[in-house]
């Protein structure tokens, strides 16, 4: 009777093993097929515009980027408020640019010359006026970044003329004559300052109501390639295409 009982104690505690042992097992496997149904599930959602990045990122990261989404906000709203202060002296007051600089440069050179003359009578030190240079590689850099920029706007120009992609000519000729009509309505600062405040308000927004935004986008992308295929069966598939490069050659 005593091995009966040590053997069916013996029975239950493996049982009970073997049932922790599993358990922990499915618990494993639960756990690293998380990490992948998750993935999965981020991989499904869609971004707007295809973007795979955060936001951040997509503005350059840095401190650029710091700006745009208001990271530290004292910084930010202080180049807000100059740039709305400059629009407002140029726009509202009506104040002439070279005016502005002459009349700055005057005030600034006239404290400084008084100060240097006056220090000697004040028992204070000149004032230290610093060197200002511009560096050689700075100059070089911005020449370069220029340069390029410059180069691919006049080869994506040259494409488009060609007549091989008829999507992006509609494209650039939609966004010439939209440029067209807010030059029409305002100047060029005025038009300078509105693009800063939809960059300074839009990033923000997004990144805040990036869910909501993306779902949005969603429905309308599907809205507009249906629209866009009608479009391309009815009309641009019939419009004569210009010759192939495969051709040429």
């Amino acid at each position: 009777m005593a091995e009966h009982k040590e053997e069916s104690v013996m029975d239950k505690i493996s049982e009970k093993l073997h049932g922790s042992s599993s358990s922990s097992g499915s618990d494993d496997e639960g756990r690293s097929s998380s990490p992948s149904a998750a993935a999965a599930v981020k991989a499904k959602i869609y971004r707007l515009f295809g973007r795979e990045k955060p936001v951040h990122s997509v503005l350059g990261g840095g401190k650029p980027a710091d700006l745009f989404l208001w990271r530290n906000k004292k910084i930010s709203g202080g180049v807000l408020a100059g740039a709305t202060s400059i629009w407002l002296l140029f726009e509202v007051l009506e104040y002439h640019l070279l005016t502005l600089f002459c009349h700055c440069l005057i005030l600034t050179l006239g404290t400084l010359f008084l100060w240097s003359n006056a220090s000697a009578f004040i028992n204070k030190s000149p004032p230290n006026i610093p060197e200002v240079k511009i560096p050689e590689d700075l100059a070089v850099n911005v020449a370069r970044s220029l340069r390029y920029e410059i180069n691919r706007g006049f080869a994506s120009l040259r494409a488009i003329g060609q007549g091989r992609d008829l999507k992006k000519f509609l494209i650039v000729i939609a966004g010439l004559w939209i440029l067209s009509a807010l030059g029409s309505c305002c100047n060029f600062l005025t038009l300078f300052y509105i693009v800063f405040m939809v960059l300074y308000t839009v990033p923000v927004l997004y990144e805040k109501y990036e869910d909501k935004i993306d779902a949005f986008g969603e429905k309308a992308m599907v809205e507009l390639k249906k629209y866009y295929a009608i479009f391309d069966e009815k009309c641009l598939s019939k419009i004569p295409k210009g010759p192939s490069k495969d051709k040429k050659h």
